[in-house]
């Protein structure tokens, strides 16, 4: 912006110098306050001069910028193109390298899909290996069980003889008795 105020004050004093010689300034020698408004006149004119030229460069800027952006876009379209010219000029040198590529890729993606589905095999497999391993402790656990059931059931056999027994002795002593 500093560098802008002595460029105003130049074309403004150039400006000057061109109304003078064009005649618009005729007596500079005139009194103070009409050299002043005279003057002020002519800053005004100036500024609105340099306003002008401002506003006509912006628009040949924006002119410029549009121009370029136009060009930009034709030439992104062509190097597209260029590129589309590229691979079909490929094609055309190894017609089974185009095929080989799209089954490489499509290796390349159904090797993605089996990693997980590895993964997930893996998970499914520890947790049946962890499943089945609970189910055969719970399975033993349930055969102890019964096998001691069976132990208790013989040693409450064994005591309900020995009670029976025991009955049938007292019952016999009851009756021997007077």
């Amino acid at each position: 912006m500093t560098t802008q105020k002595p460029i105003l004050e130049q074309q403004m004093s150039q400006m000057q110098i061109k109304l003078k010689s064009s005649g618009i300034i005729s007596n500079y020698n005139e009194s103070p306050l009409l050299r002043d408004e005279k003057d002020e006149e002519i800053s005004r004119s100036a500024l609105a001069m340099f306003r002008a030229k401002e506003e006509e460069i912006e628009k040949k800027k924006m002119e410029v910028r549009d121009k370029v952006h136009a060009h930009l876009g034709r030439v992104e379209e062509a190097t597209k193109r260029l590129a589309e010219i590229r691979e079909e000029l490929e094609a055309l040198t190894d017609p089974m390298r185009k095929e080989v590529s799209m089954v490489r890729k499509r290796i390349d993606t159904v090797n993605r899909e089996l990693k997980p589905l590895g993964l997930s095999c893996q998970k499914k497999e520890r947790e049946y290996k962890e499943a089945l391993e609970a189910f055969n402790d719970k399975n033993k656990e349930k055969a102890q069980l019964v096998s001691k059931l069976v132990e208790v059931g013989q040693l409450v056999g064994e005591s309900e003889k020995l009670r029976m027994k025991k009955l049938e002795e007292l019952s016999r002593n009851i009756e021997a008795l007077p």
